[in-house]
């Protein structure tokens, strides 16, 4: 029997997983099929040499995502050209393509966001295409417009389903038409702080009424608020109620619920209706904060998107951020590929994504990909597109934004269905159907992914970091483990574009299997000359709250109510760490006493085997004592007996050891003749000391360096531009009292006073760019 026969008959005698595996076999080359099974299990499909698509594809893009797309033409044959601007001549994506064309300097309203420049660089290569990618013109309806013009395809929807999605406000009303599930709120354009105000208090009510029609059963419910909660009864005529408040049942008046929901209304969500990624958007709990998130989002939404309309709805608490990917061609056909859990946030940013989640159940999957695909063919959708929903403690979900263009966190998608989703979008764009129906759409395993970015987790759960990469090594010789970056050792972290570095994606047949091998891909991903993230990443994906799967988008400040302070050590872990520094230094000793194989002294005696030292971390100080015997180092300290061994290569940024028979993969990342090592260890970052005894005793001499006294200045806390400065020199600000307002990667941060004082001097004015630790403000 030929694999054609077999192709022919899968359709009615064989399970949709193994009918799209011989789908990819019957038009795959020979040389792929014996490759067919492995990678069904990954993340890629097989193309269709016979199927032809275009000849040259420009990438409106740069980073990892350009990076990305133009893997999959190259798989596919096609030729590439990659736009940059003059600080990104030497980026990787510039590199990787074809052809590339410079479309202007640095900020990216002189570049990536330069439709006059894109528009010309296609003329000049003969593009036939444009891949977007994500952000900068991905969604912007008059590039789509421009091209069209031009005749050349846009690979995304067409201009009716950018406009229709990308403005919230429309969006909104168009969900509902399509009978997908929404968020209570304000189905306009709020023009001012005042009317944003009035709007917050508003919405209380309307959440209170919707919330009583979705869940009255009986005659009596419990409506839960913030901090209290109120019994209701339902009638025909009126809303009676029993008052937490005054204690008894009562008719809810006009004033009665303007009280309630002038309490009760907040929090709500103020978010930019073109925005995106987090940006343009705040949460405020009262009507002060509904006036400063006003302010903010406005401007924020004025600079990323050229747009500052904004938007208000009901901030649903605690609930779960999961959406759903969704395919659609020219013809009428859609599908939706599963879900991703984005819950793990910043600054309503996502920072870990998973594929599936924990939290649905077939039912309720099922319902929200229906949704999805309601919604998708309501706007008369085509392409690879993101429907995005706040899931409730109680599964209730709520529509909250579609994205039109390919998502940051495609990867895991691709991971558990086998589909190459930026191929998927190249044949649509061209014409074709869709290959595979809904029931061909497994989930096919677990995939992680975290987003590892130049930032500071411990200054808000991560403010940008800028530098140099000076070392630079991604573990993709581990298994399963698949990195989409855009850079290499050498490269730039600028203040201009999004400080992310890669994702980093893991997959296995269970959870567990991915979370581990997370941990193992995270702990041997070298990142030298910017600070970074992995610290805050790896304590997310071991914490047991995320390992049990109770998880929702407040999980950060619920997790590290004070802030990320990195892994806390427990007593075995600590002596771990202090034993590996104590040998690390004596292995260092060892190999300082030896110049090319001889004895530097002759008459030095056999190899010492025994040494006392004393091991500093903070402010604790531990005596030990190493014997060696072999390759095996016995350190002895407090009482307790810690064996390592393992390949000491001090050349190495890594160190595989194992510690008392438990593998640990460690980095050193500097050594000084002040005996101060800084390893990383279980993620985190620790600055150990190890002296030797005569060196400890003669160090209490030394006199400490006294800290700088931090509450009579302000200094700039990242690389960025001031926008504005609120003070001046004799000004008297309160505590609190904004001072200045840094931007840094499009994201407005307020920089306010710790105490009463006065202003003494003033060191930056609006438009300049400052550095971290800069000073911005003297105080008396």
């Amino acid at each position: 029997m030929t694999l054609w026969m077999i192709g022919n008959m899968a359709a009615h005698s064989v399970p949709s997983t193994l009918k799209r595996l011989l789908f990819a076999v019957k038009y795959s080359p020979l040389q792929s099929r014996c490759c067919a099974v492995q990678r069904e299990a990954q993340y890629s499909t097989i193309s269709i040499p016979s199927e032809k698509t275009f000849d040259k594809i420009l990438i409106a893009n740069r980073g990892e995502i350009a990076c990305r797309v133009i893997k999959t033409c190259k798989k596919m044959g096609i030729q590439t050209v990659a736009v940059h601007s003059d600080v990104d001549s030497s980026a990787v994506h510039v590199k990787m393509a074809d052809e590339a064309v410079c479309v202007g300097s640095a900020p990216t309203s002189k570049s990536y966001l330069n439709m006059d420049a894109i528009m010309d660089a296609i003329r000049v290569t003969g593009a036939q295409a444009v891949h977007p990618g994500y952000g900068f013109l991905s969604e912007n309806k008059e590039f789509a417009k421009r091209l069209a013009a031009e005749g050349v395809a846009f690979i995304g929807p067409d201009t009716h389903a950018i406009q229709a999605m990308g403005d919230k406000i429309e969006s909104k009303l168009i969900a509902k038409a399509a009978k997908v599930n929404t968020i209570p709120g304000f189905d306009g354009v709020v023009k001012t702080a005042e009317e944003a105000v009035k709007i917050a208090q508003e919405i209380g009510l309307q959440y209170l009424k919707r919330w009583n029609r979705r869940n009255h059963k009986a005659e009596l419910t419990v409506c839960e608020y913030k901090g209290s909660e109120s019994v209701l009864l339902l009638s025909r005529k009126r809303l009676l109620g029993f008052c937490c408040y005054c204690g008894g049942w009562t008719t809810w008046t006009p004033q009665f619920v303007n009280a309630i929901t002038q309490k009760r209304g907040y929090p709500v969500m103020i978010k930019a209706s073109a925005g995106g990624g987090g940006k343009g958007m705040r949460i405020a709990w009262n009507d002060e904060e509904t006036r400063e998130g006003f302010r903010f989002s406005s401007q924020e939404a004025a600079s990323s998107f050229g747009d500052d309309r904004l938007l208000i709805e009901k901030y649903i608490d605690n609930p779960r951020h999961i959406e759903i990917q969704v395919l659609a061609d020219k013809h009428g056909n859609a599908l939706w590929l599963n879900e991703r859990e984005c819950s793990i946030q910043r600054r309503n940013q996502k920072v870990v994504e998973e594929a599936p989640s924990t939290f649905l159940d077939p039912v309720t999957r099922r319902a929200m990909g229906e949704q999805a695909v309601q919604l998708a063919k309501a706007v008369q959708y085509s392409s690879a597109g993101t429907v995005e929903f706040l899931v409730d403690s109680k599964k209730n979900f709520y529509f909250l934004e579609m994205n039109t263009r390919l998502q940051v966190e495609h990867p895991i998608t691709e991971c558990i269905t086998g589909l190459d989703l930026v191929e998927q979008m190249i044949r649509v764009a061209k014409g074709y159907q869709l290959q595979h129906t809904q029931d061909d759409i497994p989930i096919n395993g677990w995939a992680i992914e975290c987003r590892v970015y130049a930032e500071d987790p411990y200054k808000s759960f991560g403010l940008p970091s800028i530098g140099r990469l000076s070392q630079y090594q991604e573990p993709l010789d581990l298994d399963k483990v698949r990195v989409d970056s855009g850079i290499q050792e050498g490269s730039d972290i600028s203040i201009y574009y999004d400080p992310m570095i890669s994702k980093l994606i893991t997959y296995g047949a269970t959870r567990a299997e991915a979370l581990g091998r997370m941990e193992d891909a995270l702990d041997n991903y070298v990142i030298r000359g910017v600070t970074h993230n992995i610290p805050l990443l790896r304590e997310i994906i071991t914490h047991p709250r995320f390992v049990s799967g109770h998880i929702s988008t407040n999980f950060l400040p619920e997790v590290y109510p004070d802030g990320f302070k990195g892994h806390q050590l427990e007593a075995d872990a600590k002596r771990e760490l202090l034993a590996s520094a104590a040998v690390l230094y004596i292995a260092a000793e060892l190999r300082s006493a030896k110049v090319l194989g001889t004895q530097r002294v002759a008459s030095t005696p056999v190899e010492c085997s025994h040494w006392e030292l004393c091991v500093e971390l903070g402010e604790e100080r531990q005596d030990v004592e190493i014997s060696k015997s072999g390759t095996v180092y016995t350190v002895e300290m407090d009482g307790a007996k810690v064996e390592v061994w393992g390949a000491l290569n001090l050349a190495s940024p890594l160190l595989p050891l194992t510690i008392n028979g438990t593998q640990r993969m460690l980095q050193c990342l500097s050594r000084d003749a002040a005996g101060v090592i800084v390893l990383q260890y279980l993620g985190t970052l620790f600055k150990v000391r190890v002296l030797s005894k005569l060196a400890a005793e003669l160090n209490s001499y030394m006199p400490e360096k006294v800290s700088e006294d931090t509450s009579s200045i302000l200094r700039s806390p990242m690389p960025g531009t001031v926008v504005a400065v609120s003070v001046k020199p004799g000004d008297t600000v309160a505590e609190g009292q904004e001072i200045c307002v840094i931007e840094a990667m499009k994201m407005q941060n307020s920089l306010t006073a710790v105490k009463q004082a006065k202003v003494k001097s003033v060191h930056c004015k609006p438009g300049e760019t400052v550095g971290e630790g800069d000073l911005l403000v003297e105080l008396e």
